[in-house]
């Protein structure tokens, strides 16, 4: 009995763990990784920046990646809104949670900048 439902675990943290692999190129304007550094790669500059936390379950299942997503930002600098692009499950939350922290630059209307948050 323990064997079948360590086996279904198994192919469902394997399917999990592989979506991410699903989205490979997406151009990117920021990325926040293991060294909390944050690269500007054009579009709006990044004022301050909230690294996210590494879920638990990813962590134990060691479920590494990058979360892609499209952030609208208000003109104010502040992100009011996300959309997910890409990434696993397991670590979408975290990604968003952090990056509607975040704060741009001021501009003259809304934006919407591509970001990469890498979990490593």
């Amino acid at each position: 009995m323990f064997r079948k439902y360590g086996v279904k675990f198994f192919v469902a943290a394997m399917v999990l763990s592989s979506a991410g692999l699903l989205y490979t190129a997406y151009p990117i304007h920021a990325q926040d990784n293991a060294s909390g550094e944050v690269k500007d790669h054009g579009g709006r500059k990044i004022k301050t920046s909230v690294k996210p936390d590494y879920p638990q379950i990813a962590r134990q299942m060691r479920v590494t990646g990058t979360v892609r997503l499209e952030a609208t930002v208000a003109a104010d600098g502040k992100v009011r809104d996300t959309k997910v692009v890409g990434g696993s499950p397991l670590l979408v939350q975290e990604a968003v949670t952090a990056v509607k922290k975040w704060k741009y630059e001021e501009a003259s209307k809304e934006s919407v900048e591509n970001v990469e948050v890498v979990f490593q």
